[in-house]
């Protein structure tokens, strides 16, 4: 057998053993499937595993960094970007548990104007991830679809329609918040090679 012919034979074996693993783990119960309350944790769960990270490897200089040529002009500093994506957390949140916010956010959208460092920035954004885990713990099957008061407007919306929208939400702003990044030369912690 040469050397071509061993090497057919042995790329046919590992694509017939890879077809046949593939099977026998389709076959096994994947358990009960998971709870609206999961659900919700686990989206949540994914963007602030991005998020904060993302948030972090800006150098503290760069904070007050936003791009000003052609379409960006005007847009918010990558400090501002945090502050706001915490902000509406906080908001989304109280409307979820159908309670005051708990704190002071600032402005409209905006955050406090007292949160000025990195520190207090990254710290205002962990807080609200964590105001909004809690907020999660309340949306359950049985209440998902119920009406509540929108935190933007005066409308209803649901908690599920506000639990999907915090993670959308938190995405729009993480991909504004990587172009910044790159822009400084960053490599978003995300698109890092992973180390093993």
């Amino acid at each position: 057998m040469n050397r071509h012919s061993l090497c057919a034979v042995l790329l046919v074996l590992l694509a017939v053993g890879g077809m046949a693993f593939a099977q026998e783990a389709a076959k096994k119960d994947p358990g009960p499937p998971p709870t609206v309350t999961k659900v919700v944790h686990g989206q949540l769960g994914w963007i602030e595993s991005e998020f904060v990270p993302a948030a972090e490897a800006m150098p503290e200089d760069k904070f007050d960094f936003a791009p000003s040529h052609g379409e960006f002009k005007g847009v918010r500093t990558y400090l501002q970007q945090i502050k706001h994506v915490a902000a509406v957390n906080y908001m989304i949140g109280a409307a979820i548990l159908e309670e005051k916010i708990p704190i002071d956010i600032g402005t409209g959208e905006n955050g406090p104007d007292s949160i000025k460092t990195k520190a207090d920035a990254v710290k205002f954004l962990k807080d609200s991830f964590a105001y909004v885990h809690k907020a999660m713990d309340a949306v359950k099957a049985e209440n998902a679809t119920a009406w509540i008061k929108s935190p933007f407007g005066d409308n209803q919306t649901t908690r599920l329609a506000m639990a999907s929208s915090v993670v959308a939400h938190c995405f729009d702003h993480y991909g504004q918040m990587v172009v910044y990044l790159r822009m400084n030369g960053v490599i978003p912690p995300a698109s890092r090679p992973q180390q093993r």
